[in-house]
């Protein structure tokens, strides 16, 4: 009888594997059904022949001859007319439609589909879903509901109570409010629950408690207020609690400690305060308390339960020492932005062969730096900046071959640096800036070819700049000002981005010509220098440069003429000639009121010679202007149009936008308004006497995907489609032989950058910095928030935010990380790292764009309305410069604008709580840094 039984399950298992190979003869209904659905589809699905058995369709399982899985993710789907067919397979248990394009779920389908009592699984992610949550009756035998990432909202009342099966629900990242409900299926059998990024407010609910059932609950990024109930504890099956981004305050409960199956537990981002419970980490694998207000020593037993793998307490307020006893699992220990003190226990780190992060940083720590940390093979990530640590940096760091990033910063570190750090091959961030160290910079560190950032400023370090510097083909920054550095500067890595920084040593002699080699830096610092003879006229055509600042030398002679966007400080340099124009005396305005008949007639006869006079002077002004611009914009004839398109069903846009008037806008370089790191803006009018932006994207760099117009032009036609008012979006576009013009809505006021640091400083009150904030908040978390696919922006900075009025933001290069291939430059791949002071820590070694990385570059958005300064100021990053004074007390007051604060004591109040907001967002670990959803409820709730 079993050798009977066991060959029938032989049988079964063959024959419902040729089943899933298409061999099963589906019904003919079904068939039908299928075919119908094909053709309503309109060849959506590759694989979908008519002639063959449904069966073997991409995306179709069948069994028993009838078909039981469906899914149709990712075919871009708009319209829901199909849905109704799909519900007359009665035999389907798991529909998949996430991924495209819906904006609703018709009745049809609800009233349908609901009566098929398999159905087990219905998965409508990451569409465009609006509205109110449908109301899902029937449906007895739903296990499964998804409808994460769409933009439904209202509150969720009864419309979920019917599925008395359902086991996982997925509501996040909708526009959901109101109170959390507790009506999630009559017979509280499920098991996942998640419900992160919405709007949720109140208290959560103690009746959770009674879906005894639940393994996993994400109440994260919501508006929740409260605290957690107690009831929480009866969970007994609770795996994963993530309360993550809300308002919930009180202090942890201790009977999270009783629930033996939970293994991860993240409730960062809140205001939860009083001490840490002893034995909360008993069972878990992962704890994250970051972000809140937590005080008290750590608990003894917190480090040393044997399953725990990542802790991070930081940016609370924890004194006392770190625990003896620590987890031999441990991968990621994150305690900075505390009030811990005492050394560095070196027992606890001998051992830890599994320790891949360990951030101690913007502590009190003091004492040496323990050599036992050599042992941690697998570190990638050692911070223990801005503390008081001091002796030497022990030989056994270099042993650390996997070692990404070294941060020591901040301390009262000693003696040299050790050669053996020329072992760290996959080092990509090595700062020791702000220490005592001494001797000379070994040349053996030249051997780092993957360092990106070397910060070696403000130590005792004298000799030479070794020449092998010039070997470091991956560094991007280069920091050694306040030194005692001298000799001639050797030949730089022409790699070098972000910044070069000599300042405040003993270098003498000419400027150092080996410099013009760096076309892509932008900020040069050689200020407190001896440097002396004339300034170069090379430094006017490094395009790439923001900031050159030469103060406090001993140059001579006429400065060069520099482009008016390149912030330029020469001060302290007695004998340079400054060509500022003088104002005309008196007697000369009499004269020039006397010549002015003569001047209008001799013009009217000179009137073809001033105008050809005129024609060369642009040529030759424009003629030095780096490779964007094209070789017929300087003989000033309009470039030849190969395709255009109109992306914008707005019919006053389309009635008013000319192709041609366009064109010739562009031809002329005194059509130009801005230009940002990848594009050149132009001021075109239209014969309806419109003004419109008018982009150059430059086809002549690889970075930009030519490699197929139709792709561009499906990119360009998705952007044109959204609407939103903090957002430039496309309204159409051309394309010519070696560029693509875009066209957008004028923008009067400029850029953030011109209007915050520029001549209209003035008129910025607080008012309008709040509103600025908001609608650029506004406008990156509807970007981060599109439901088919997150739109990154790759250089994000107050340059490329521009104004409708003083209060009406727009972020613009949307664009960019649609149309740029990085893979494809032809020069460093740093070209595409964003904007110097706006490019996240991380970028150096990940060298990719993230919505943790967009946020970073908002949150020094926000530092620069803040305090008034821009984004770098004499060599020093503001976020370096805020995070560094922000942790001292009684300090944030000094870090506003002054001028503003000073104005009204609503206004200060009201820029401290901003702070708090940039401070996090500009958070060196990416993953504490809020998402940008919560980031918009935390700067509205400021007000």
């Amino acid at each position: 009888m079993a050798c009977y039984v066991q060959n029938i399950s032989i049988f079964l298992s063959i024959f419902f594997l040729l089943c899933s190979f298409g061999f099963c003869q589906l019904s003919a209904n079904q068939t039908t059904i299928m075919v119908h659905l094909s053709r309503l589809l309109g060849g959506k699905v590759s694989g979908w022949e008519i002639e063959a058995n449904p069966c073997s369709w991409k995306g179709v399982q069948c069994s028993n001859s009838s078909i039981t899985h469906l899914s149709l993710s990712r075919l871009g789907i708009s319209n829901p007319d199909f849905l109704s067919v799909v519900c007359q397979l009665g035999s389907l248990q798991s529909l998949d439609l996430s991924g495209n394009q819906l904006s609703s779920i018709p009745n049809e389908f609800t009233e349908s589909c609901g009566g098929i009592g398999g159905l087990k699984l219905l998965n409508f992610s990451m569409n465009m879903l609006n509205g109110p949550l449908p109301s899902f009756n029937g449906f007895v035998g739903l296990e499964s509901l998804d409808l994460s990432y769409n933009s439904l909202s209202g509150n969720i009342s009864l419309q979920l109570d019917g599925l008395v099966n359902l086991k996982i629900l997925n509501l996040s990242r909708n526009h959901f409010n109101g109170f959390i409900s507790t009506n999630l299926g009559k017979s509280k059998v499920l098991e996942q629950l998640e419900l992160s990024a919405n709007s949720f407010r109140g208290k959560i609910p103690e009746e959770i408690a009674d879906y005894r059932n639940l393994t996993l609950v994400d109440l994260s990024s919501n508006g929740l207020t409260g605290s957690i109930p107690d009831r929480i504890g009866e969970l007994s099956k609770l795996e994963v609690l993530i309360l993550s981004a809300n308002n919930l305050n009180g202090g942890i409960p201790t009977n999270l400690s009783n629930i033996v199956t939970l293994s991860r537990f993240a409730a960062n981002q809140n205001n939860f305060n009083g001490s840490i419970p002893s034995g909360i980490s008993r069972f878990l694998k992962n704890l994250d308390l970051s972000y809140n207000k937590l005080t008290g020593l750590i608990p003894p037993d917190l480090l040393s339960h044997p399953n725990l793998q990542t802790v991070d307490l930081s940016y609370n307020s924890l004194e006392g020492s770190i625990p003896e006893n620590i987890s031999s699992s441990l991968i990621r220990l994150r305690l900075g932005s505390n009030f811990l003190s005492g050394s560095i226990p070196s027992a606890s780190f001998a051992n830890l062969k599994q320790l891949t992060y360990l951030e101690l940083d913007n502590n009190t720590f003091n004492g040496t730096i323990p050599w036992q940390l050599g042992n941690c093979q697998k570190l990638t990530l050692l911070n223990l900046a801005h503390n008081e640590l001091r002796g030497s940096l022990p030989a056994r760091l270099g042993f650390l071959g996997n070692l990404q990033v070294m941060r020591l910063q901040l301390n009262n570190l000693s003696g040299e640096i050790p050669s053996e750090f020329s072992q760290l091959q996959m080092l990509s961030v090595l700062n020791i800036s702000w220490n005592s160290l001494t001797g000379s910079i070994p040349p053996v560190i030249s051997s780092l070819t993957e360092l990106a950032n070397l910060n070696l400023q403000h130590n005792k370090l004298s000799g030479l700049i070794p020449n092998s510097m010039s070997n470091m083909r991956a560094l991007m920054e280069l920091q050694l000002g306040e030194n005692q550095l001298s000799g001639n500067i050797p030949m730089m890595p022409t790699s070098l981005q972000i910044a070069l920084n000599l300042s405040s040593n003993l270098f003498e002699g000419p400027f150092p010509d080996k410099l013009a080699m760096l076309t892509g830096l932008e900020v040069l610092d050689l200020s407190n220098n001896k440097f002396m003879g004339e300034i170069p006229e090379f430094l006017t055509r490094m395009q790439a440069l923001t900031q050159l600042i030469l103060y406090n030398n001993n140059f001579y002679g006429v400065i060069p003429k520099f482009d008016s966007r390149l912030l330029v400080n020469t001060s302290g340099n007695p004998r340079l000639i400054y060509p500022t124009p003088t104002a005309p005396s008196d007697q000369a305005k009499k004269r020039k009121s006397v010549v002015v008949p003569i001047i209008v007639a001799i013009a009217a006869v000179l009137a073809v010679g001033v105008v050809t006079i005129i024609a060369l002077l642009i040529s030759r002004r424009f003629h030095r202007v780096k490779d964007e611009q094209l070789q017929v914009e300087e003989h000033l004839s309009s470039p030849q149009v190969i395709q255009g398109n109109l992306l914008t069903a707005n019919g006053i846009h389309r009635s008013n936008i000319s192709f041609t008037k366009a064109m010739e806008a562009v031809a002329d370089p005194l059509n130009i308004v801005l230009k940002t790191r990848f594009s050149t803006y132009y001021k075109a009018i239209m014969p309806s006497g419109m003004n419109y932006f008018i982009k150059k994207l430059n086809w002549s760099d690889k970075i930009f995907q030519l490699g197929s117009h139709d792709k561009f032009d499906k990119e360009l036609e998705v952007l044109g489609k959204l609407s939103n008012s903090n957002v430039m979006t496309p309204l159409a576009y051309v394309l010519t032989a070696n560029s693509a013009y875009l066209f957008y809505e004028y923008a009067p006021k400029g850029t953030l950058f011109d209007v915050l640091h520029g001549n209209l400083e003035n008129a910025l009150d607080w008012a309008s910095r709040y509103s600025i904030a908001v609608g650029v908040a506004q406008g990156l978390a509807f970007l981060h928030g599109f439901t088919s696919d997150p739109i990154l922006l790759l250089d994000l900075s107050s340059r490329n935010i521009l104004l409708k009025s003083l209060k009406e933001p727009q972020i613009g290069d949307i664009e960019l990380c649609k149309v740029i291939d990085p893979s494809k430059s032809t020069g460093s791949l740093s070209t595409v790292a964003g904007s110097v002071g706006y490019i996240p820590p991380e970028y150096a070694y990940t060298m990719r764009i993230t919505m943790a990385g967009n946020v970073y570059s908002f949150g020094v958005v926000l530092l620069e309305l803040l305090t008034g300064k821009p984004a770098v100021s004499e060599g020093t990053e503001l976020s370096k410069w805020v995070l560094r004074n922000s942790s001292l007390r009684d300090k944030s007051d000094r870090i506003l604008d002054s001028r503003v604060s000073r104005t009204s004591l609503a206004a200060r109040s009201q820029m401290l709580a901003v702070l708090k907001i940039a401070v996090a967002c500009v958070s060196l670990s990416p993953e504490a840094r809020p998402k940008m959803k919560s980031v918009l409820r935390m700067l509205l709730n400021a007000r």
